[in-house]
């Protein structure tokens, strides 16, 4: 079964008050993470991925030792990157649960040592990718980035938060600023709840 473009749990413009246009996610959403996916159906169409979850297909095709991957890694690990991404933002006020404040503190120091390391880790990747918040396979919580659509699952890792640092992400809102945008994502935007579920 080809994979679909899965609606936004939120109304386009229901993020705008919290820095994040309704055109950016007409852009981002509409536009680039359906290209994700019809590109995506294409390149796996008649190969032996072809009814694969996402998570096997991108095991399978990402490749450690190269610097561009191909074509079907590319628009299948984007693909599943923005359905996660969609779901790790809120238009609601979101507080930090209890036990996900305790990991993070027990792992960076503070919350706010944890921000400055994502922060940090998104404004310095080169290029487009994503920074993360990760639980490693020992069960520690690490903050990761990587270049282009490569994500956790290559890595055997569980995505707990992600922020796209791709410049269609935020550039309609924030220009050139991506610690702005990376600072307003942490402080305004992320679902709290949702990152806590993953764990």
């Amino acid at each position: 079964m080809a994979f679909e473009l899965p609606d936004l749990p939120y109304a386009h413009d229901a993020l705008a008050g919290k820095g994040m246009s309704k055109e950016t996610l007409e852009y981002h959403h509409d536009i680039h993470h359906n290209a994700y996916v019809n590109n995506g159906n294409k390149a796996i169409e008649g190969t032996e991925w072809d009814g694969k979850s996402m998570e096997e297909i991108i095991k399978g095709t990402y490749d450690p030792n190269a610097v561009a991957q191909s074509g079907i890694f590319n628009n299948i690990s984007q693909l599943w990157n923005h359905n996660q991404f969609w779901e790790m933002m809120t238009p609601n006020d979101s507080k930090m649960p209890g036990e996900l404040e305790k990991a993070i503190t027990e792992s960076f120091g503070s919350v706010d040592k944890f921000k400055d390391e994502f922060k940090a880790a998104g404004g310095g990747q080169f290029g487009s990718g994503w920074a993360w918040l990760v639980k490693d396979t020992d069960g520690s919580l690490k903050v990761t980035k990587t270049e282009n659509g490569v994500n956790p699952v290559c890595f055997n890792q569980t995505a707990l938060l992600g922020c796209d640092v791709w410049e269609h992400s935020y550039y309609i809102d924030f220009r050139n600023k991506r610690p702005d945008y990376l600072s307003n994502f942490l402080d305004k935007l992320v679902n709290w709840e949702n990152v806590a579920s993953r764990m």
